[in-house]
């Protein structure tokens, strides 16, 4: 008697094991800074007196600032563009003023990353305050009309159709 199992080839000798096919490597983010590269920018920015930034430089502070923008918590705001831009602002304004010190600091990408994210959420908060100021301006508006009008209760008139 045959028992039912050598009947049947298995799965596994059935199928041949093809080999894997390796897979290509990761090419650079779009928005990625590498810090040695941002660290020896800087220095050669503060080693240069002539106050221009170099367009290496500033592309770095655009992908810190875009890259961040792309964060859960930042990811769905409207005003995203206008947070961009004030990070972008806030970096250049410590480049300028040199307050990133090389001797002490190690990772520029994190101080600067830190500045782009205090300009963000400063952003949000701007917003937040002038959206309750229309709000506000909206229910102040809308208060005065119904006290202008004075708006009348429609269910309290009767509408007679049996007379």
């Amino acid at each position: 008697m045959e028992s039912k199992k050598s009947k049947k080839p298995k799965a596994k000798e059935a199928k041949a094991k093809k080999p894997r096919a390796k897979k290509p490597k990761k090419e650079k983010k779009e928005h990625y800074v590498n810090g040695k590269e941002f660290t020896e920018a800087i220095k050669a920015y503060y080693a240069r007196d002539d106050g221009d930034i170099g367009a290496i430089l500033g592309e770095m502070i655009y992908k810190i600032a875009k890259g961040l923008s792309f964060a859960p918590n930042f990811i769905n705001y409207s005003y995203k563009d206008d947070m961009v831009g004030d990070a972008i602002v806030k970096m250049f304004s410590a480049l300028r003023s040199k307050k990133f010190d090389l001797e002490k600091g190690h990772n520029p990408f994190s101080y600067f990353t830190t500045i782009a994210f205090h300009a963000f959420i400063n952003r949000i908060k701007k917003e937040k305050k002038q959206r309750e100021l229309v709000s506000e301006y909206q229910e102040m508006v809308y208060d005065d009309l119904v006290n202008t009008y004075h708006l009348t209760d429609t269910s309290e008139q009767h509408t007679d159709t049996d007379d």
